[in-house]
């Protein structure tokens, strides 16, 4: 089997991380990835904004985990945080901003690295605490948030796919 339609089917979500950071050539592979997704009309309107540092990754984990109305860390304690941004003026920002995303989890796998999609970013940085967190960082502009890619290495293996369900596919011929 080729080995990228291998990693499509295998690739699963990981929440149990070793406290361990990613190397940077690692990183730099899977953010190239997110940099090649499509984007309609290749205006590449998403940006990325990568977390290592414990406490800005703990801010973050605590106005997440505020959303969902919990205590717990929705980042499952991966050291890597991966904000995906879209333009807010690009109507195909989800889109691009999606697409991003799955590069960035299809490379981590790839890589042997353990990766999820966290959501409400786009409630995070709606808030003007959000917003001055993204100035806080240096990002200027109008950004809505996709998601959040958390990475790590993973401390089990994945699991096997649950089954497909059935009726997945139409064909209109």
């Amino acid at each position: 089997m080729n080995s990228t339609i291998k990693d499509l089917l295998e690739r699963r979500s990981s929440r149990k991380y070793r406290d361990e950071q990613i190397k940077d050539e690692e990183l730099e592979t899977v953010l190239k990835a997110g940099e090649y997704a499509p984007s309609a009309m290749n205006r590449q309107s998403s940006i990325m904004v990568v977390l290592q540092n414990k406490e800005e990754i703990a801010k973050l984990s605590k106005m997440n985990a505020a959303i969902m109305h919990s205590d717990k860390d929705p980042f499952y304690g991966a050291p890597t945080v991966i904000i995906v941004l879209g333009d807010r003026n690009n109507n195909n920002a989800v889109q691009d901003g999606s697409l991003v995303m799955g590069n960035l989890m299809n490379a981590s796998h790839a890589l042997g690295l353990g990766s999820c999609w966290i959501n409400r970013a786009y409630e995070e940085f709606e808030t003007e605490e959000g917003k001055k967190l993204l100035e806080s960082w240096g990002i200027k502009g109008d950004w809505i948030g996709i998601g959040h890619c958390i990475l790590g290495y993973p401390l089990d293996m994945p699991k096997e796919a649950a089954p497909r369900k059935k009726d997945w596919v139409y064909y209109v011929r």
